[in-house]
């Protein structure tokens, strides 16, 4: 028995991180599957006969013996055999764990199972936001509207009214304002197909040579 006064979801954190291997025993029942991966097992041909007995397809690589394909070997709950057990100790594989497990909690004068200690605001969202969507999709399917479902139907009803303003040419002011944006639409989709607009360097302008005029005796005598 624990008692605390703290969040007992961090107990339940803090007794979880707590773990140590287990090997399979002869005659326990098997808390959860037990699967054999393939590769190399590192054990040498004359150990074949184990996993014959077991179904087990294998093929001899670098003179050891390889699992071709991943095997479950134990279902959860099944009783471990003695072969189940000998195979698996053979493969140095302790497919089960020692951990202290919650039975039930006591809070507040009730007495709850230990699975709601795994309930967290993320699986209540998940769990809200099905339900949700479940709501909707039976409104609308049925024709009963609720208010999960209303927005839905207005914004449809637009979109219906929208139509029949492109085909028929009756505007109105929303309607004016999807058809301007519909219209911006291409230009703004050939600009951006067309790539940057190429800028043609301006021609420089020609150098002429100075010629020499001839001033005269403009300022009344030779210098």
């Amino acid at each position: 028995m624990i008692f605390t006064n703290g969040d007992l979801s961090d107990v339940k954190k803090i007794l979880d991180s707590q773990v140590r291997e287990a090997p399979a025993k002869i005659g326990s029942f098997a808390p959860a599957d037990v699967t054999v991966p393939a590769g190399p097992t590192g054990l040498d041909p004359k150990q074949t006969s184990f996993f014959q007995a077991l179904n087990i397809q294998t093929k001899i690589v670098k003179s050891q013996v390889e699992i071709v394909n991943p095997v479950k070997v134990i279902a959860e709950g099944d009783k471990v055999t003695p072969g189940q057990a000998a195979l698996l100790d053979k493969l140095k594989i302790r497919p089960f764990e020692y951990k202290m497990h919650i039975k039930c909690f006591y809070d507040n004068g009730n007495i709850y199972a230990a699975k709601v200690l795994a309930i967290t605001t993320d699986f209540i969202l998940e769990r809200f936001t099905q339900g949700a969507q479940n709501v909707t999709a039976l409104s609308l399917g049925s024709g009963y509207i609720t208010a999960a479902a209303s927005h839905h139907v207005i914004l449809n009803a637009f979109k219906n009214l929208a139509a029949v303003s492109f085909a028929s040419g009756f505007s109105f002011p929303q309607a004016e304002k999807l058809k301007a944006s519909a219209g911006s639409a291409p230009k703004a989709a050939a600009a951006s197909s067309a790539g940057p607009a190429k800028v043609e360097k301006a021609p420089e302008p020609v150098k002429e040579e100075e010629a020499d005029v001839d001033m005269g005796d403009l300022f009344g005598g030779d210098y």
